[in-house]
């Protein structure tokens, strides 16, 4: 009897019982299960760790996003995530260091840890396996978004033959389907390509040269890169006669897709607790 009344009290007011409670996954829970399915072998040295909170938190709901910006950690709460997996970094190093941050007291820091204690949330990583994963997790989200699933390379999901347009068409339609309104362009707009390579995020300059020397790659499409790596190579590649352009997003646009690619699979089999995707914003804007 004691029990049905503190079932019909939950429903009433919102408050899970005990055995509500103990079908949660924890944190650590659901990381295994990804483990599990991934189709990769984990690696010990990684990324793909615990950034911040208890692991044994048990999971109400989880945020899927490419960064855990304090904006993005906001709205995962307000919408009852407390498992945030992202991408990139939380705490702006590679791999997430503090100590630095912690000794200088940092108050951007410090305001960011003290709402993830707040909301009791978790934070964990999922950069390196998604990655490694066959096809490429992010490929695969970005080649949805760029509507280009159907010109891909059969060697590698980072190569595409689309048909055939101006490099101004190509970047105007890229802006539009990644929302990257800052997105920035080195070539002869009128060019006209047919061959593009895609190297999201910020693949450094050995693979973007890489890609660039390629004779039946016109345009490379990166996330990020140092002025003056890749972007000089593009320069001067044009310069010395050569039919190559590049075509920057951002680091954002560039890998976005591919972690709603990632809370769209993680649904496939994590089905205790409600999985969402928390877009991240891209800080940049332009003046008009």
């Amino acid at each position: 009897m004691r029990s049905r009344v503190l079932l019909v009290l939950s429903i009433l007011v919102g408050v899970p019982t005990a055995s509500v409670a103990q079908t949660r996954p924890t944190a650590l829970g659901v990381v295994e299960s990804i483990k599990q399915h991934m189709g990769v072998p984990w690696s010990e040295q990684t990324v793909d760790t615990f950034k911040d909170g208890d692991p044994a938190t048990p999971v109400t709901g989880v945020a899927v996003t490419m960064m855990a910006t304090f904006d993005v950690l906001k709205r995962a709460a307000a919408a009852g995530a407390n498992l945030i997996i992202t991408h990139e970094p939380t705490f702006y190093d590679h791999l997430d260091r503090l100590d630095a941050l912690e000794r200088e007291r940092d108050a951007v820091t410090a305001a960011k840890r003290a709402f993830i204690r707040e909301k009791q949330l978790v934070i964990v990583r999922m950069h390196d396996h998604w990655h490694r994963r066959h096809p490429d997790g992010i490929a695969v989200g970005m080649a949805r978004a760029l509507g280009w699933e159907q010109q891909r390379d059969p060697q590698s999901e980072y190569l595409f033959q689309i048909p055939e347009t101006t490099l101004g068409a190509l970047a105007a339609s890229i802006r539009q389907r990644l929302a990257a309104p800052t997105l920035r362009v080195v070539g002869d707009s009128s060019m006209r390509v047919t061959r593009v390579a895609l190297a999201p995020g910020a693949a450094g300059f050995a693979l973007h040269r890489q890609a660039l020397q390629r004779m039946d790659v016109d345009v490379l499409l990166i996330g990020e890169a140092h002025e003056w790596e890749t972007v000089e190579y593009v320069a001067d590649a044009i310069t010395a006669g050569e039919k190559k352009a590049l075509i920057m997003t951002g680091h954002i646009p560039s890998e976005q897709a591919g972690m709603e690619e990632f809370a769209r699979w993680l649904g496939t089999f994590l089905k205790d607790v409600p999985v969402t995707f928390v877009a991240t914003a891209d800080p940049f804007w332009t003046p008009k």
